[in-house]
């Protein structure tokens, strides 16, 4: 099953007023037992060479739910949404608690990530089944919680700030779990008083891109589509970071695909919408590549489409570091993934059915 961010987040559904009162009391009573015991949790550690602009604070973000000021530089940040912590570690930030979301590294950062950790503790991991983890959030005395790549609600972002500390929601200028990886760069380096290196590290990947077109000029106009064989098959939309990927390199979403996927991140098509599928090249990120071409082999709807015929697909597993960095699309995973998927991308589109197109490591 392909890793979809709001499919575990839509499980989400708001915790009793019970729950809000056992938070508020657990958030006061840290609040009043500040030094008492020694914490299990990792202190705040920021890594050297990422200081603090001048005149940073206070500053104010505005997103889904209004606007929220932080009037000094965070200590101990947790992240609500699902891949904000790569961010803050290009910052030079570690955060004291991240939000679970593929739930295979340790601290759920990712090996593209781990140098930044410079030798810091991890994370605290929080899980979102039906929210988020209110009391674990409390315990773990944040100046600041950030859910830009979210699906927060309001009532969930009410929650949050009853702790008593400023939250950054997802932006409502954006599907949610729709945020560009380099404006969740930037906002990130504002809420922590480090906009500048954020300009400076999203200008770093933006040159990347930049420099793949330049190589393949051949990419530019082409059309080209994320899927996955999640529930038939799953497209992503226009909003998505992996669409993102594929437009950044010069490629072309499908005209009506957003039409066709409604105001959500991404969708499964009907049968009679197939030919959504046939592109100048077509990314799949699969379980394994076998299943992926046993379920592709047996529908003849699908095989009977040119990509397949000229074999313009590109087969990435989800369970590998490579599928896992394509999912995430931060600063961090991007040159990752432009290294792995430029060469792929090539070969499916350079117009030869023999061209074999290899798997990345």
């Amino acid at each position: 099953m392909a890793r979809i961010p709001t499919l575990s987040a839509v499980r989400g559904r708001l915790k009793t007023a019970g729950l809000l009162a056992s938070t508020l009391v657990l958030a006061a009573s840290l609040t009043a037992c500040g030094g008492g015991g020694e914490s299990a949790t990792p202190a705040a550690q920021n890594s050297a060479g990422s200081a603090v602009d001048a005149n940073a604070f206070p500053t104010t973000i505005e997103h889904k739910y209004g606007s929220t000021t932080i009037t000094q530089e965070p200590k101990r940040v947790v992240t609500v949404g699902l891949t904000e912590q790569d961010a803050l570690l290009a910052l030079g930030v570690v955060p004291v608690g991240v939000t679970e979301w593929l739930g295979k590294y340790p601290g759920t950062i990712g090996p593209w990530a781990t140098g930044k950790l410079a030798g810091a503790a991890l994370p605290e991991v929080l899980k979102d089944v039906d929210g988020p983890q209110y009391e674990k959030i409390a315990a773990l005395k944040p100046d600041l919680i950030i859910a830009l790549y979210s699906g927060l609600t309001k009532e969930q972002y009410d929650k949050l700030s009853q702790i008593g500390v400023p939250v950054v929601a997802q932006p409502k200028e954006y599907n949610d779990y729709g945020i560009p990886w380099n404006e969740a760069t930037k906002k990130v380096g504002q809420a922590v008083g480090r906009a500048t290196k954020a300009n400076e590290l999203v200008k770093a990947v933006e040159d990347k891109f930049a420099q793949a077109r330049k190589d393949h000029p051949e990419f530019a106009g082409k059309s080209a589509l994320m899927a996955s064989t999640y529930e038939g098959y799953f497209v992503y939309g226009s909003q998505d970071g992996r669409s993102h990927i594929l437009e950044s390199l010069g490629f072309k979403l499908p005209a009506d695909l957003d039409a066709v996927i409604g105001d959500k991140f991404g969708k499964s098509l009907s049968a009679e919408r197939t030919d959504l599928l046939d592109r100048d090249a077509l990314v799949w990120l699969i379980d394994t590549p076998a299943k992926a071409q046993e379920i592709l082999g047996k529908d003849a709807l699908y095989t009977g489409l040119k990509v397949a015929k000229e074999k313009r697909e590109v087969f990435i597993e989800n369970a590998g570091d490579y599928g896992s960095a394509v999912s995430f699309v931060t600063v961090l995973s991007l040159p990752y993934v432009i290294d792995r998927i430029v060469p792929q991308l090539a070969a499916a589109v350079d117009g030869d059915p023999k061209t074999e197109v290899k798997p990345a490591g």
